[in-house]
This record gives C-alpha cells, structure tokens and sequence, in this order.
C-alpha cells in the first residue's frame, strides 16, 4: 500500500503557480493589490490541487485547537525574549501548546507570512509581539475572526493589546532623579522605530516639562551596550555639566557605567544613572543600578486572559487595552548632587 498522500499546502499552491508564498497570501485573504491574471493562476493552483484551509476553518469554527501561536522579534534582547517567557508560561498554566515564529525582522509582509504560517497549522490564536512601529501596519492583515493579541509597544490598531506603561516608567525615572535635587535629566533613548522607546522618550520629556526643567536633546542608542558605551563618553564629557542620565535600557546603561568609569567620572557622586527593564544583572553592576522593572509575567497572563476571551466567546471584534503598571527600583547608582542642584541652560554636545 502506498504512502498516504499529504493535503496541499500554501507553498505548493505557490510552486504550482509560480508565484511567491505572500502572492498566494494575498490572492486568499482578498487584498486587492494582485493582478488579476496572476489572481486567476493562483485560483487554478488551488483549484487543480484541491487546497483548502481547513485546518484554520475547524480551529475557528470550533476553538477545539491547543496550540496558540506566537509571532516575535529579536528574542536576543531582553524585553521580548522576557514577553515570550511570560506567554510562554501563562500558557502553559492555561493548557495550551505554543507554536512560535521568529522573525529577524518586523514589516508587514514577514508578519502577514507567520501569520498564514501559523493559521495553517490551526492555532486557535495568535499573539504578536510586536514592538516596532514597522509591525502595526501588519496587525491590520489578521484574517477575519482570528483571536489575536499585540504585545509590548502601544499599538492603537483594529487589535487587542497588552503593554508596560512606557510612559509612566519613564516618569518615574526622571521623577526620582528631579526628587534628589538634579536641576534636569538627560537621556540616552532606544531606536526611534520603537514604541517603547518612543514612550520613554514621551515620558521623560513630560515629567522635565511638568517640573519647568531645561529638556536636553536625547542621545540616540540601539539597545547595545556599545551604543551606550558611545552616548557614556559623550556624557563623560560634559560632567560638569550633566548630573543625572536617564538610559532607555539597563544595556545602554551598563555602557555608560565603563564609559563614566573609564574617564573618572564617579557615579553617583558626580552623576546618577538610571536605567529600564531591571535585568537579572543589573544589581550586581558597579555601582548596582537604579531603575525601572518591567512585570513580564503579567503582560503574558493579561495576554492570555484576552486570547482565551477571545477564544470562548468567538468574539474578536471588541478590543481591549490593558496596560500594566512599572515599579522604579532604587540602588546606589543615583543620589542627591554632591555640590547642590546642576543649574543654567543643558550644554550643547558639539564636540
């Protein structure tokens, strides 16, 4: 007896036509950027072959899948692979398996892609973590009646989300830094295609704003030490003149730590430092660092609490919004000025 033959799938519907797996993507989900002879080849394909999306067809109409799909970037740095652990883990609490695709970088045709990846293997939802800008467009490609949630950022898209308060962490850094007497707080941001650095940046300039503080221009990282090690020798250069730097991650700021160390500047005699997410590492930098903790483990159980709404509801057009509170963490890498509050304009960073 021969072997049972397999049921088509999307990339032979997409060989069978000679066109490109997101083509097949988009003649299915109806996108009206397909011409319409290429439209009609892929149709044939699907036709001739007798592809048909039932797996993703039981999944929706009967919710009876255990697999939930996860769709995240870049799980080398600390803030998604710390989201992935947490719906990692929420799911497993709540007995579902977890498909994950890793996408080395967020636009919208490498979402849409996983999404029909995932969709094919019958998930019965997907989450997105989805922290750049770039990646929001995408949300809007979901296929009718996919249960789905967007994690991290601060998306305002047709999609449920589930976020940290960027902005309210942001505040509490420069806030704690104001309280201590700091005339103003300068700042070393993340990447500017990222929402949470964009909430940072927001909240810190507010909370400078709100006090009637001179608001330096920021200093642009991207989330590396090495960013932060170049943005800590700019800083180190103005020490008479910078008392207090807000970092955007505790990578960047561990950077700023060698780079202050290395030109002599004592923190926090002569300047304190604060940084974001509160890494398993960061109270055992020298000096243990001050900064902001991020509750992954609730953004994966809010997560999966709006999935499984989703889910036993069959209902995926209310979208929810939760947004989770930081903490600040103090440690000795901030304190009072030595020699009273900074005071005059920021100075200029020309070299």
């Amino acid at each position: 007896m021969g072997a049972e033959r397999r049921p088509p799938v999307m990339a032979d519907v997409a060989r069978a036509a000679g066109v490109s797996h997101q083509t097949v993507s988009r003649v299915l989900n109806g996108h009206p950027n397909v011409r319409p002879a290429t439209r009609a080849k892929v149709l044939a394909a699907i036709e001739r072959l007798g592809y048909r999306r039932n797996q993703v067809a039981r999944a929706l109409a009967t919710r009876d899948s255990r697999t939930l799909g996860v769709i995240s970037f870049d799980t080398t740095l600390y803030g998604p692979a710390s989201t992935l652990h947490g719906i990692e883990r929420a799911a497993r609490a709540a007995g579902y398996f977890v498909s994950i695709v890793s996408l080395r970088t967020i636009d919208r045709d490498g979402v849409r892609e996983a999404i029909d990846h995932l969709a094919e293997q019958g998930v019965a939802g997907v989450v997105v973590v989805a922290p750049q800008r770039s990646a929001a467009s995408a949300l809007e490609d979901l296929p009718p009646g996919m249960p789905a949630v967007a994690v991290e950022g601060a998306h305002t898209g047709p999609v449920s989300t589930v976020c940290v308060d960027q902005v309210a962490g942001a505040r509490l850094a420069t806030e704690h830094l104001l309280a201590l007497g700091h005339e103003t707080v300068w700042h070393v941001s993340g990447p500017p295609d990222w929402l949470e650095a964009e909430g940072r940046v927001a909240g810190w300039r507010a909370a400078l704003e709100a006090a009637g503080r001179p608001v330096p221009e920021p200093l642009e990282g991207d989330w590396s030490p090495r960013s932060g090690y170049a943005a800590g020798r700019r800083l180190a250069a103005l020490a008479g003149e910078v008392g207090a730097v807000f970092v955007a991650n505790d990578q960047m700021a561990l950077g700023v730590l060698r780079a202050l160390a290395e030109a002599g500047v004592r923190v926090p005699e002569e300047m304190s430092v604060v940084g974001f997410d509160d890494v398993p590492e960061s109270e055992f930098f020298s000096p243990p660092l001050t900064t902001v903790r991020q509750d992954f483990g609730a953004v994966g159980r809010h997560s999966l609490d709006v999935l499984m709404r989703q889910i036993a509801e069959r209902d995926t057009t209310r979208h929810e919004r939760i947004v989770v509170p930081p903490a600040l963490v103090p440690r000795a890498s901030t304190a009072p000025p030595a020699g009273g509050p900074h005071t005059g304009p920021p100075a200029s960073l020309e070299t």
